[in-house]
């Protein structure tokens, strides 16, 4: 054969081919179907992430992206800004500020 090995019986040598196939394709589209449900859970395109998590070969650079928009995703979710006006109700519900100057506060916020 000149020392062309033929994929089929060196399956780990070309991962995506023969009976090296089933090996690397299960546990791929498992994690696929993973970072789809996790992906849909934040508010990000599942099913554009499951697709490019099984593309061969590429697919692991692409869980790799999605590990990293993932991370500075969660920061912004996990956030919740509050208004002025919010933060004020909570600090007079708590007995920080007196009702005078919760009044007078909420006067010039309303402005």
């Amino acid at each position: 054969m000149d020392g062309f090995m033929h994929p089929y019986t060196q399956p780990f040598l070309f991962p995506f081919l023969g009976m090296g196939m089933l090996i690397w394709w299960i546990p791929l589209l498992i994690i696929a179907y993973l970072v789809y449900q996790d992906a849909e859970k934040r508010g990000m395109n599942g099913l554009l992430w499951f697709i490019l998590i099984i593309i061969p070969m590429l697919g692991i650079i692409f869980l790799l992206i999605y590990v990293v928009l993932r991370e500075s995703k969660s920061e912004r979710v996990g956030r919740v800004e509050k208004t002025p006006l919010e933060i004020l109700k909570e600090r007079y519900a708590r007995g920080e500020i007196t009702e005078e100057e919760y009044r007078r506060m909420r006067e010039e916020l309303e402005k």
